[in-house]
């Protein structure tokens, strides 16, 4: 059984006990649910470089990355640097979030949250829009195409954009479809952990131009950035290159500033 594999029998169980604690009209009667959405796909292409700046406290490959600062902190000092979205990790076993992550980060910023879980079931999607999220993370490994189309179609329902997250030519040919608004290629290979940008080169041109094309995983340096922007890429997710340091958002502004030298 891979990582991936523990992760999503986890996310299952886990589900399957929240549903028993809060119902999906509480949800549904938050002060949020109904709230406005922030464009995540408008801000990318607002934007020169198109920077969403992750909140991650550790990862199964990583362990530890960064426990010694708030969440305000880290997402107040990403929207001053000019993030065009946020990501918040929200998977509590294997990355150590929260939806509070999710909530305490939409009450301090006004810029694009993009909760980043594991989702598998509808209910993520209402807990999504109910802390404060404005776009969801869909990862084709471990759905269906069928289950990617349902979900997708549920997001969009209640304004929530969509990320489709894949990692190879064959999960992005079974994902294409209307109901998506970003493509992602993640550079990270799941099962062995080992990253590659030539993975968002290779399969650059096989996204159709309908979507915004984004890279995740790996992304460390102006040149990194410079080089698939070449490539048709609008906006990059990069995390642990920023959440590593003392100050996050200030690592941000010396990335952008670098990119704009």
């Amino acid at each position: 059984m891979t990582i991936l594999d523990q992760i999503i029998a986890s996310k299952k169980r886990e589900v399957a006990l929240k549903k028993t604690i809060v119902s999906l009209q509480q949800l549904e009667n938050t002060n949020l649910f109904n709230s406005k959405t922030n464009s995540l796909s408008k801000s990318i292409l607002n934007s020169p470089f198109g920077i969403i700046a992750e909140h991650k406290r550790r990862s199964p490959s990583k362990a530890t990355i960064n426990h010694d600062l708030s969440v305000e902190e880290i997402v107040k000092g990403y929207e001053n640097a000019g993030a065009s979205g946020i990501s918040v990790l929200t998977d509590s076993q294997y990355f150590g979030g929260s939806l509070e992550d999710l909530l305490f980060a939409k009450a301090t910023v006004n810029t694009p949250l993009l909760r980043k879980e594991f989702i598998i079931d509808e209910y993520q999607l209402l807990e999504a829009k109910a802390f404060g999220a404005d776009a969801i993370l869909l990862i084709a490994g471990v759905l269906t195409r069928n289950e990617i189309k349902t979900l997708s179609e549920f997001a969009q329902s209640i304004a929530l954009e969509v990320l489709l997250e894949v990692h190879n030519q064959e999960e992005l040919e079974k994902s294409i479809m209307p109901s998506l608004d970003i493509i992602g290629i993640n550079n990270r290979n799941l099962k062995t952990f080992e990253v590659s940008l030539q993975n968002s080169i290779d399969l650059a041109t096989q996204i159709p131009n309908d979507f915004i094309k984004i890279s995740e995983s790996g992304l460390s340096s102006s040149n990194d950035i410079k080089l698939l922007k070449n490539h048709g890429f609008q906006g990059f997710l990069i995390g642990e290159n920023f959440m590593k340091t003392d100050n996050p958002g200030k690592s941000l502004e010396q990335f952008i500033n670098q990119l704009r030298g």
